[in-house]
């Protein structure tokens, strides 16, 4: 049973790993749209969708702090607790609170999009996709994990 929980266990932290990977370029690219000066023609459909709108508008830092660079550090340190440490004790735990709290963080910046700015970003989209599929195999991971100790 051990052997199993161990091959699941390294199979998803390997699939959270990817995700993360893949959050931070998504997060990479949003950041450099956050800076840019010129229009972002891939992402402005009309109305309904605009990332340049999103990326530079007041919800777009906290503290001062761009979100998408929040983005890039939180998906560096589930990608480093995915592989690096991922057979420490307390990775489990770890590796759910932490996508948990940046799931957190997306549904309110989603929010924003919605109900407050009136227009998507789909980079944010496909973040907030992706914090979302992390949390759900990471909470799979401690489960699986907290059943067998």
């Amino acid at each position: 049973m051990f052997t199993a929980v161990t091959e699941l266990s390294t199979r998803l932290m390997s699939v959270i790993a990817l995700l993360a990977i893949c959050g931070f370029v998504v997060s990479s690219v949003s950041l450099h749209h956050h800076y840019a000066t010129s229009k972002t023609p891939y992402c402005d459909f009309g109305q309904a969708f605009n990332c340049d709108l999103v990326n530079r508008s007041a919800y777009s830092t906290m503290l001062g702090v761009p979100v998408a660079l929040i983005g890039m550090l939180g998906y560096a340190m589930i990608a480093g607790l995915a592989t690096v440490y991922r057979r420490h004790p307390s990775t489990p735990t770890l590796l759910f609170v932490l996508p948990a709290t940046g799931l957190a963080f997306a549904l309110y910046l989603t929010y924003v999009e919605g109900h407050i700015l009136g227009v998507w970003c789909i980079l944010c989209l496909a973040s907030f996709a992706l914090i979302a599929m992390i949390t759900i195999l990471a909470g799979i991971n401690k489960w699986k994990r907290d059943r067998v100790e």
